[in-house]
């Protein structure tokens, strides 16, 4: 019998948090299968694939120890978070495939209702849960809207806070019950569940974003191809956020804003992303001279010294997405 569910996880540096969202998906409603092991159908058949991306920290140990049951693929380097889902997607058996981060920990019934929801709505191709933070109450944002040009100015810049309200309202769906089932553009890749006919028709995550506006672009093109993206609030995933990407300050912001102008060179043509990217360099390169001047100043001068470095390169990175 085939299996229903592979999920698959890309984890860096991150072993307590991986073995966290490993024992929540155990003891879950499903029936794990380890890899070569029949499947007797009687409960959601799940696989899950760890891409262990080069980690340091006995992840390796951790998982041979505990998680027999897990398939785990060694990549002996960090390969970023599309690279990293691809090599996990390609060895996949299950009628769906859930993208799902290695700081997450599955709520309940969260996998059977996603997968049921499929079965029940043969247009839609993905679906995301509704995201909770570290205390399993507060939402965590995780719906969206396709971004503007004037939503990427704003987004995740020092802008952030005086930006128009409806800008980022219509781009966070903000303007819509957090408890309602509802079709969206994106759902955020920390938990995504897609058709594995999907990956086959219009292909994995693109590589050339190495994390980052992958889930988005993915889904964008999930969506151009006619299939409907869904927000499942019933189904529920606590989502600590930020783990990996955190451990590199410096390098998560390239990542992030270097990725946000590939999109739109992809998506929106050379001159917006050309604009774009000379937006975000300036508005990092005032940073950079206000947070030296703090310094030389004498206010939190390590912190100071921190952004300065941090800042300097990502101004060094030119943001070439």
């Amino acid at each position: 019998m085939s299996i229903d569910l592979s999920i698959v996880i890309v984890s860096w540096n991150v072993r307590d948090l991986l073995e966290a969202c490993l024992r929540s998906i155990e003891s879950g409603p499903v029936a794990v299968v380890a890899p070569g092991e029949p499947y007797d159908g009687e409960r959601l058949g799940v696989e899950v694939i760890v891409v262990e991306s080069g980690s340091e920290d006995g992840t390796g140990a951790m998982l041979a120890e505990h998680f027999p049951w897990v398939h785990v693929i060694e990549t002996g380097e960090n390969v970023g978070f599309s690279r990293g889902n691809n090599i996990g997607i390609a060895v996949t058996r299950g009628r769906y495939v859930m993208l799902l981060n290695p700081d997450t920990e599955v709520i309940d019934d969260a996998l059977p209702r996603m997968v049921v929801y499929m079965d029940r709505h043969r247009t839609v191709g993905v679906v995301g849960p509704r995201l909770l933070e570290s205390d399993g109450v507060s939402v965590q944002s995780s719906r969206r809207r396709f971004p503007t040009l004037m939503t990427a100015f704003f987004e995740s810049t020092w802008l952030q806070p005086i930006a128009p309200r409806r800008v980022l309202e219509q781009y966070y769906v903000l303007d819509e019950p957090d408890d309602e089932t509802l079709r969206v553009d994106w759902v955020t890749g920390a938990a995504l569940l897609t058709r594995h006919v999907i990956l086959e028709l219009v292909g994995g995550l693109d590589e050339n974003f190495f994390m980052y506006s992958e889930e988005l672009d993915w889904c964008r093109r999930a969506k151009e191809a006619g299939w409907h993206v869904v927000y499942l609030p019933m189904a529920k995933v606590v989502h600590h956020g930020g783990k990996s990407s955190e451990q590199v300050e410096a390098q998560r912001h390239i990542y992030f804003q270097a990725s946000k102008v590939r999109y739109f060179r992809k998506h929106h043509g050379a001159t917006t992303a050309l604009v774009l990217q000379v937006f975000l360099l300036a508005n990092y390169g005032s940073q950079l001279l206000l947070e030296a001047l703090k310094g030389l100043l004498g206010h939190k001068r390590e912190l100071r010294r921190a952004r300065v470095r941090a800042y300097w390169q990502v101004l060094r990175s030119g943001l070439r997405g």
